[in-house]
């Protein structure tokens, strides 16, 4: 693709944005990095992985930025640069499941380049900084209030952005989303990683963050779920569904965090 194909590309782009207080929401949708040419070259120069998911959509982002400057985002580039670029590690987790289930798949055998080729990554958003006026990020006991968040409140602002996906050899499924909503209350936005390797192992990386207009801060949990599928007890098609197999994982990790907003010169009031 020429470097004119290249803006011709990004010109297409829908672009969202949304003001709530002093927070300005901004949504990208582009379309699937193509398989050549300098935007991919630009892309993968960044990545230490010999070789990335087949539909990435490089320009995708969410960006949620305060009007003093600090604020936070999601891409595809970061999220893909938390993967292990050096480590099978699926492999050595659940190697005889593995090797049984896909004893003539390619990815079997040694490669030149070990790499985690489920593109598993623990990827929580890219802090936005402003010399100055920086995030704090401290562990926190405090736990984002999910039955808040299911009191029925109107929706002014909503978004589900997809930041790659890939088919791991007609083998499964590896993708990653967010979505977000604002509500008069405050914003939620939910980053799910979803990975399914066929008869062998599913997981679930889920960041969610939530602010309450009015507070100094953000709350962060991350938390990663995962299960061999000969230990999972849902129908086949509930495996399939992101959504739907989440909620029947066994939790692995948790980390909750706290995003504590530097002082500023205006009111934090939505």
């Amino acid at each position: 693709m020429s470097e004119t194909e290249d803006v011709v590309t990004k010109a297409r782009a829908v672009t969202d944005k949304f003001q709530f207080g002093p927070w300005s929401i901004l949504s990208v949708k582009s379309h699937i990095l193509n398989s050549e040419g300098p935007a991919r070259e630009r892309f993968e120069s960044q990545l230490e992985l010999p070789q990335v998911p087949e539909m990435i959509f490089a320009d995708n982002v969410l960006r949620i930025v305060h009007s003093d400057g600090y604020g936070i985002e999601f891409n595809a580039l970061d999220a893909l640069k938390c993967v292990d670029a050096h480590h099978d590690p699926l492999k050595v987790a659940v190697s005889q499941a593995w090797r049984e289930a896909r004893a003539d798949c390619e990815h079997i055998n040694d490669v030149v380049k070990p790499f985690d080729w489920t593109y598993t990554t623990d990827y929580k958003g890219t802090l936005i900084e402003k010399s100055g006026k920086n995030i704090t990020v401290t562990e926190t006991s405090e736990r984002i209030n999910l039955e808040k968040l299911k009191v029925r409140e109107k929706i002014l602002f909503y978004e589900d952005i997809l930041l790659f996906e890939d088919e791991l050899a007609d083998n499964g499924a590896s993708l990653l989303n967010v979505r977000m909503r604002v509500m008069p209350s405050g914003f939620f936005v939910l980053l799910r990683f979803y990975m399914r390797v066929d008869n062998v192992m599913i997981r679930v990386n889920d960041t969610r963050l939530h602010y309450e207009a009015g507070n100094n801060y953000m709350l962060r949990e991350f938390v990663s779920k995962e299960d061999k599928v000969r230990d999972i007890t849902v129908s086949p098609h509930s495996q399939t569904d992101p959504n739907e197999i989440a909620n029947h994982l066994t939790q692995r990790r948790e980390l909750c965090e706290k995003l504590v907003f530097p002082e500023t010169s205006s009111d934090d009031k939505s």
